[in-house]
């Protein structure tokens, strides 16, 4: 499953991480979130130990996505060393976003 990150654990777990990390921007409220929250789940344990996979409740942590220009939700941000690669809005099929993984992350 894909734990939860906050604004305060942010740098340490996803900035600092030895890994490639997903985050997946979302909140509650959202279908679409929900939608795609079972598939984020599935990925955080297919790819563990390859790469690290949160979710951030945009509602409770307004500072992060501040800084990353979130607009709209689901957005899933992939970082590698601490820098962004890539970048996806909206509801992704699962094919999709393994497909983002190998080729961004485990590249």
């Amino acid at each position: 499953m894909a734990a939860p990150v906050t604004d305060g654990t942010f740098e340490s777990s996803v900035l600092k991480s030895s890994l490639p990390v997903l985050v997946d921007f979302w909140a509650p409220w959202c279908g679409p979130c929900r939608a795609i929250g079972p598939v984020i789940d599935e990925l955080a344990t297919e790819f563990e130990g390859k790469i690290s996979i949160f979710k951030m409740n945009v509602d409770e942590n307004p500072g992060t996505p501040g800084r990353y220009n979130i607009r709209a939700i689901p957005t899933l941000i992939l970082f590698k060393n601490g820098q962004v690669v890539e970048q996806v809005t909206g509801a992704v099929s699962k094919s999709n976003l393994k497909d983002l993984i190998v080729q961004k992350a485990l590249a």
